[in-house]
């Protein structure tokens, strides 16, 4: 099962542009599935809450983002991890369009 988020009432802003996610000999990471090359993107999720620095990974096309604009997750996921003793979750998002583009209110 997916776990998708409602990103309807977060802002989204990129902290640090979009690197290749890499393995451990250093080479670019793909998706297991589709072989799509993977990135990771840093953003802030912010909310009535408060804020959250989050890294977030989108398969295929490098995102074509940049530091400090406001983003709007496609279909953004929370895939909780565990590792030993480690805990976390990671998110993954199926693309990051500009906020208030006429792609990004679709998709949204």
């Amino acid at each position: 099962m997916k776990l998708f988020l409602d990103t309807s009432r977060a802002t989204f802003r990129v902290e640090r542009a979009a690197e290749p996610r890499l393995d451990d000999q250093g080479r670019q990471r793909a998706d297991r599935r589709t072989g799509e090359l993977l990135f990771s993107v840093q953003m802030t999720a912010r909310d009535d809450s408060g804020a959250q620095v989050i890294n977030v990974t989108v398969a295929g096309e490098e995102p074509k983002v940049s530091v400090d604009q406001i983003v709007v997750p496609v279909e953004l996921e929370a895939i909780p991890w565990v590792q030993g003793t480690r805990n976390g979750v990671a998110y993954r998002a199926k693309a990051l369009k500009p906020a208030g583009s006429n792609t990004a209110k679709a998709a949204a």
